[in-house]
């Protein structure tokens, strides 16, 4: 690539191809702050437990953890634990989860929404150098099961509300199970299955007392002990055992206090977090243990994603971490406002989001781009978010590039897309506030992380490109994971000579930020021998107007491409109005002219974006409901489970490919 990329410094020149291992880009760190491959070392904190117990020395009096109180059962204001009232709670917790035989090395289940008590186990586990293991529904029934066995869970603390979804996973569960702690109360037939089974079970009052007096010795931990087993979901076969160390935690803390003191943005105690991402989940994990090295405050949502707003407005959080759906339905709520507005509110709206925005595109910073504007008109948009948000994390998956720029123009906040894995320890790369240029991209590698690029010739990906280099990702530092538990097999696949292997088709562009362009296992051959690369096109077809989401298939006995395509309600409801087209919705989906409409619609996207002729779809089947979780066609962070969908829709494909012969 001409130039030098400004936000990026060469560690290791590029390499050729050689023995089978394919050619590499060069390596690459961010150019600002954290000049060293590791953070530098700060005494006493060496694990999870010291970032957590530093804090309660520092600040014992910050309000620590947050939930709204029910009172006749309406929500009211938010009320608080102190940093040092939840550590004395830990330390009951973590003497109880000792007096029934678990210690170090040991592993505890967690299992249920965000809660004080999710992140007391947690830390408990901490303390005691206990293995954290999250479980959550969205890996399915089966899954808990497979985790619970597979992991050897000892005791696990369930929400009140899940202990029924516990007991399914009896008896293959019990093997290694022999404590159960509920969130709140023990009802007495819960409690009756679990000691059929020779299982004890606790309230979380009763539990607290269990420990009693006894004083147990918190045992001395290591960087390199893992910290906690994450599974991940992964699109095929079963869940995979995440290990991660202290050290990874220690290392993306420590990178993601850099990346903000270097963005002019660092997090002081007065910070407040609404957790709602869920903290099975690295990318919100991370986020509240950097809250909680800053002595910072986080505030629990209520469970539901339809009151989500409105927790937010009572907590008023400083910083909003948030997955694409999450904010595509802000974006979408913000231009239903707008349009219901009339039409002097239009226009004036219109005129502040195009003074401001070319502002911004010229360099300006958002808090300089219309300082009028921000008074006049968006202050109202930011109120909706509680009205002190400064930072906007976007993390899981890509955000589409016009929600991203809307969004930085209208919330008075600084919002940054972040790209990482579970494996990485989440945020490897973040995009830099006020650079309007890396929009739709995910920034430079945070501090102490080093990343290159590897060519993948039958993609045709090039990493040593002097134009354009592309290639897989991939990841080096003190953030990697520490293997996958029990699967020495598929870390050797990922894990080679330090390089973890992300599987994610990047481009690196002109200024050093990465774009993620494609993913590498989504790659298939039709049957004339041209290669697909799938996630590319269901990319360019999902921007297609009216089309919510796309799935494409194709496979190496058929010559093109077929799609399942969930339409946009109003959008199709609109069409089949004015085309005399009745109906129910799912009614309508079944129509074959608003399957033809859908196909021309998602040609006409096609051409514009110059696709071949066999990268057009030739069939299509519209489904009025969307690819969900509960079918198993999705992740949790939404990705597509490719296998799972083509055996949910086989005979809907199958007479598809039919249809044309």
């Amino acid at each position: 690539m001409a130039g030098p990329m400004k936000h990026l410094v060469q560690v290791e020149e590029g390499k050729e191809a050689e023995g089978g291992a394919p050619s590499a880009g060069p390596t690459y760190r961010c150019a600002a702050g954290g000049k060293g491959a590791a953070p530098p070392a700060v005494p006493g904190l060496d694990c999870c437990w010291d970032i957590f117990r530093l804090s309660v020395e520092k600040f014992p009096d910050n309000n620590m953890l947050g939930r709204r109180e029910i009172v006749d059962g309406k929500a009211g204001k938010y009320t608080w634990l102190t940093y040092k009232q939840v550590y004395d709670t830990v330390i009951k917790v973590g003497a109880a989860i000792r007096s029934c035989g678990v210690g170090k090395g040991g592993r505890c289940g967690i299992y249920g929404p965000n809660s004080s008590e999710w992140v007391i186990s947690m830390q408990a586990c901490n303390a005691h150098g206990i293995y954290c293991v999250p479980l959550y529904d969205t890996l399915g029934a089966g899954a808990v099961e497979f985790v619970l066995c597979h992991a050897e869970v000892q005791i696990a603390f369930v929400e009140e509300k899940k202990i029924g979804e516990m007991l399914k996973t009896f008896p293959n569960a019990t093997k290694y199970l022999k404590t159960l702690v509920s969130f709140g109360k023990v009802n007495p037939e819960h409690k009756e299955k679990v000691e059929q089974n020779g299982l004890s079970i606790y309230s979380w009052e009763e539990f607290l007392q269990l420990g009693g007096e006894e004083n147990f010795e918190l045992p001395p931990k290591e960087k390199d002990d893992i910290c906690t087993i994450m599974y991940t979901s992964g699109t095929t076969g079963d869940p995979k055992g995440v290990l991660i160390s202290n050290k990874s935690i220690i290392t993306i803390v420590s990178a993601v206090d850099e990346f903000l003191i270097n963005s002019g943005e660092e997090l002081r105690e007065d910070d407040v977090y609404i957790s709602y991402l869920p903290l099975a989940h690295i990318f919100d994990r991370v986020i509240e243990e950097v809250f909680i090295h800053h002595g910072a405050s986080i505030g629990f949502w209520r469970g539901d994603v339809k009151l989500l707003v409105e927790d937010i407005g009572e907590l008023k959080p400083t910083v909003f971490c948030a997955v694409p759906r999450v904010l595509d339905r802000i974006y979408g709520g913000l231009q239903d406002k707008i349009t219901a507005g009339g039409f002097l509110k239009k226009t004036l709206f219109n005129v502040a989001y195009k003074y401001k925005q070319g502002n911004m595109l010229k360099g300006s910073k958002h808090e300089e781009a219309a300082a009028v504007f921000d008074k006049l008109v968006f202050t109202k948009v930011k109120r909706g978010l509680g009205g002190r948000v400064r930072l906007i994390l976007s993390g899981a998956a890509p955000l589409s590039k016009h929600v991203e720029e809307y969004l930085r123009v209208v919330t008075c906040s600084h919002v940054l897309q972040g790209y990482g894995l579970t494996e990485t320890c989440a945020g490897s790369f973040v995009s830099l506030p006020n650079n309007m240029s890396m929009l739709g991209t995910v920034g430079p590698p945070v501090p102490y992380v080093e990343a290159r690029l590897e060519s993948v010739q039958e993609m045709g990906y090039d990493a040593l490109s002097s134009e354009t280099p592309r290639g897989e990702i991939c990841i080096r530092g003190d953030t990697l994971f520490s293997g996958y538990y029990k699967r020495d097999d598929l870390t050797k696949e990922v894990l080679v000579d330090g390089w973890f292997h992300t599987g994610d088709i990047g481009e690196w562009q002109p200024d050093g930020s990465m774009k993620i362009i494609d993913r590498k296992k989504n790659i298939f051959k039709l049957s004339q021998g041209e290669y697909v690369a799938v996630e590319n096109l269901e990319n360019i077809f999902g921007q297609t107007p009216g089309v919510d989401s796309v799935w494409v298939y194709g496979n190496s006995f058929e010559s093109s491409l077929v799609a399942v395509v969930n339409p946009n309600k109003q959008a199709l409801e609109r069409w089949a109005e004015s085309n005399g087209v009745t109906g129910e919705f799912a009614t309508i989906c079944e129509d074959p002219k608003a399957k033809e409409f859908i196909l021309g619609e998602l040609t006409k996207m096609g051409k514009e974006k110059k696709l071949k002729g066999f990268e057009l779809i030739r069939a299509v089947h519209l489904d009025p409901v969307p690819f969900d979780m509960e079918r198993d066609l999705i992740t949790p962070t939404y990705k597509k489970k490719r296998p799972q969908l083509l055996k949910y829709y086989q005979s809907v494909i199958d007479a598809m490919y039919k249809s044309m012969k």
